[in-house]
């Protein structure tokens, strides 16, 4: 397997976040999408935005990181693909998205509607990217793991539904 980038830990400045800058994702935005794709959730986002000690929010409340969140999103729909499942990284991504609560005992819990147009929408674009892209075999089980690892329960005639639609 080809190395992806020296570290699989990506850092997002104070300043990237103002300015909407992408640039500390070109390392692996460079590489071809079948080569991110086959090496599959492994990025973590590390977002460097200051707060004040007794700022209650948690950084996916705060509207500038959210903002770069949702740029990063509209360049890279596949961004969330290839963030690291276990670690948080794409509940993290996701609830820069999505609607949610947080609670210290339970963590983030995602408004069931949102979640739920959000994965369904994502699955169909990423769906369709990786049908008509050089992704090879599709990413129907990549995205089925993506999906599951945010709670998200696949109906078993989804893909069947979006194979019989031209």
């Amino acid at each position: 397997m080809e190395a992806l980038s020296p570290d699989s830990l990506v850092t997002i400045d104070a300043e990237a976040i103002r300015t909407l800058n992408l640039q500390a994702l070109s390392a692996w935005i460079e590489r071809p999408l079948h080569v991110l794709l086959d090496a599959g959730a492994v990025l973590e986002l590390r977002y460097e935005w200051p707060r004040e000690v007794d700022d209650p929010r948690e950084l996916s409340e705060c509207p500038e990181p959210r903002l770069w969140a949702l740029r990063a999103d509209a360049h890279y729909p596949w961004l969330p693909l290839l963030l690291d499942r276990s670690g948080g990284s794409l509940a993290q991504h996701v609830a820069m998205l999505v609607p949610h609560d947080f609670s210290p005992s339970e963590g983030i819990r995602f408004d069931p509607q949102a979640l739920e147009l959000w994965i369904t929408h994502r699955l169909m674009l990423l769906n369709r990217l990786g049908s008509s892209s050089d992704v090879s075999g599709g990413q129907r089980g990549n995205l089925s793991l993506m999906a599951a690892s945010l709670g998200f329960e696949l109906d078993g005639g989804f893909w069947e539904l979006l194979d019989q639609t031209p």
